[in-house]
């Protein structure tokens, strides 16, 4: 589920997104289910609230008595304003209280929203990020659940009190004035319907406007990331003008969501106080004719006040909680989206000890985005436990493809691929990923310090074992040096490390976890001399007694591997040792032809320059 995608795609064909078909703030089902895990808290919350809308309602029959009873004089006077005081003053205790109590609901529905969502997410395969943005799906996360927040804290309080006092205020106004209630009551279907036409207008823009939003997140992040390459091009004009572009067209939706609401609040305002203007013209006549008291059109004044205020507030609330409908909408596309790579409801077991044996038998793979060519085509391919494979082959041969399948990120359409002797889509992804480690052609380190990278694979593990790991992967030196040592922080994706330095941490941290299956995807490829030495070096330690599957594009990986399975176009064309693969004249010959002539070339490239400085 790519949204971006989608909602373009959609939008050309002129279609109604998916999802959209209900006109209703029925996503906020997935705010209700979160709150009902504190009902004490709702509890707590509606009891206030319902203190603070009776108290709100007790102020215009203190009026009316004050007016009525103690307006004639008498001692009684001030009997009738503590009575207006002590409602003044229960209101207040009320107000707090609900706030304290929805505000908190507020900041915990959210937190749990979080926390849902990141677990869920977790649980997709990489495949998922690949078609949707994570600029976009961090929108989500910060943006959206902010817009949520807001609505669980102040929107939907306010929306239930004014509720309770619309309501209450109206039966109050026909016990005070009947006749006056029922001309307010014919006011009303001109209020509603405006609310509805353009609500369902304005529900349609906040979820457009939220959608702008997550466009821009999406596109800063991405920028940032790769600002070494947009520098690098000098194409720093461009990107600013397609970012002030993007958030150009969020400003153009936003306005005309801004513009929608305000339209509505004006309409529903003339119509509710010119509703009101005209009754206090009956109101008048009928104090004229005595009829009623002033203490009594004073109350039914003030109460009427409340229940127009209220339904004022209300196209507010209604507004907001079209665009809370959007945001939570926006998370529940999340929450929906279905792993394509789950457990089945039955794992079978792995067996223990685990042996490291993995077998490819006919398998077809074809990625999604390209079904009419197969990365891997009836590969066929058995690996005895602590065997080391060099898988090489031109870009595109469906090298990577076959770390993807043994990691089980994605499951093969065709055939089976085995760990000792289990097939994979029979098994717990995550026991079959516990007997794997990973050193990819890019460390991947967090922005957090050396230890927390070195123990990702195994957190329990104590300081001696991760500096046992780091002495075998030759990083202990340069971790000794740092300011903290351990506790250094390393910076975002390990910034504050030369490129060589992040390889041995990634090494250590394979080292740590001690899998019985180890991926390299060509940890050197990248390095200079030196670097590639001293990780080459850690790398051979780490190959020990693991079964191991490079992607090799050196040929000094490449000698060291038992067989090299040679791939084209998603095939097995060649295996065997490099001596029996280049007397063969065959692709491999060809490839290692191309880097040998490579390397003597850089190597009297570099022996000129020496030449020419001396």
């Amino acid at each position: 589920m790519n949204a971006r995608k989608r909602r373009r795609t959609e939008e050309a064909a002129g279609t109604e997104p998916a999802g959209q078909a209900s006109r209703s703030v029925a996503p906020l089902r997935l705010i209700v289910q979160a709150a009902r895990s504190y009902p004490w808290i709702v509890a707590a919350a509606l009891a206030a609230l319902l203190i603070t809308s009776a108290a709100t309602l007790a102020i215009p029959s203190g009026f009316k008595l004050i007016i009525d009873r103690g307006f004639t004089g008498g001692g009684e006077i001030g009997r009738w304003f503590q009575y207006l005081l002590m409602i003044v003053v229960v209101l207040a205790i009320g107000t707090a209280l609900r706030f304290y109590f929805v505000s908190w609901l507020g900041e915990r529905v959210v937190a749990d929203l979080r926390v849902r969502v990141n677990r869920h997410l977790l649980d997709m395969p990489p495949a998922f990020f690949e078609e949707n943005s994570p600029g976009e799906i961090a929108s989500r996360m910060t943006a959206d659940t902010a817009i949520i927040e807001q609505t669980v804290s102040s929107t939907v309080s306010v929306a239930l009190r004014n509720i309770v006092t619309a309501i209450g205020g109206t039966i109050y106004m026909f016990i005070l004035a009947p006749g006056l209630s029922i001309y307010l009551l014919l006011a009303i279907p001109a209020v509603i319907l405006p609310i509805l036409w353009f609500g369902r207008k304005v529900r349609d823009l906040s979820k457009s406007s939220q959608d702008r939003i997550a466009d821009v997140g999406a596109m800063t992040g991405e920028v940032l990331g790769a600002m070494q390459v947009v520098q690098a091009f000098n194409q720093e004009d461009r990107e600013r003008a397609r970012f002030r572009n993007a958030v150009e067209r969020s400003f153009d939706t936003a306005a005309q969501r801004i513009r929608m609401r305000s339209v509505l609040t004006g309409i529903v305002i003339f119509l509710i106080f010119g509703a009101i203007t005209l009754l206090l013209w009956k109101g008048a006549i009928e104090v004229a004719a005595g009829n009623i008291t002033g203490g009594t059109i004073a109350a039914f004044v003030i109460t009427v006040g409340l229940v127009a205020g209220a339904f004022g507030s209300l196209t507010e609330v209604y507004g907001s909680l079209l665009r809370a409908a959007g945001a939570a909408q926006r998370m529940g596309e999340l929450l929906d989206a279905r792993p394509s790579i789950a457990p089945p409801e039955r794992p079978q077991t792995l067996p223990v000890p685990p042996r490291g044996a993995i077998a490819f038998q006919n398998v077809t793979f074809r990625y999604p985005a390209r079904p009419d060519q197969a990365a891997l085509q009836d590969f066929s391919l058995t690996i005895e436990p602590g065997e080391t494979i060099a898988i090489v082959g031109p870009s595109g041969a469906g090298k990577s493809t076959l770390f993807q399948l043994v990691a089980r990120f994605r499951d093969p359409q065709a055939g089976s691929v085995r760990i000792d002797g289990v097939e994979l889509t029979r098994a717990d992804p995550a026991a079959i990923r516990q007997r794997i480690a990973l050193v990819p052609q890019e460390s991947v380190l967090f922005a957090a310090d050396a230890r927390y990278n070195i123990q990702y694979g195994a957190p329990q593990a104590t300081d001696e074992a991760i500096w046992e790991a780091a002495r075998a992967a030759n990083a202990e030196t340069f971790l000794r040096d740092l300011p903290q040592g351990l506790d250094t922080f390393i910076g975002e994706g390990g910034a504050r490390l030369s490129g060589g330095q992040r390889q041995r941490i990634a090494i250590a941290r394979a080292i740590l976890r001690d899998s019985p299956i180890l991926l390299l995807d060509e940890a050197t490829s990248a390095l200079d001399a030196e670097s590639e030495r001293l990780v080459q070096s850690a790398l051979d330690h780490l190959m020990q007694g693991r079964t191991t599957l490079v992607i090799a594009h050196r040929l000094a990986t490449v000698r060291a591997a038992d067989r090299i399975v040679v791939m084209d176009e998603g095939r097995v064309v060649e295996i065997g040792d490099h001596d029996t693969l280049s007397a063969a004249g065959g692709l491999y010959a060809r490839l290692a032809r191309l880097q040998f002539d490579e390397s003597r070339f850089d190597a009297a490239k570099g022996q000129t320059g020496a030449e020419a400085a001396s």
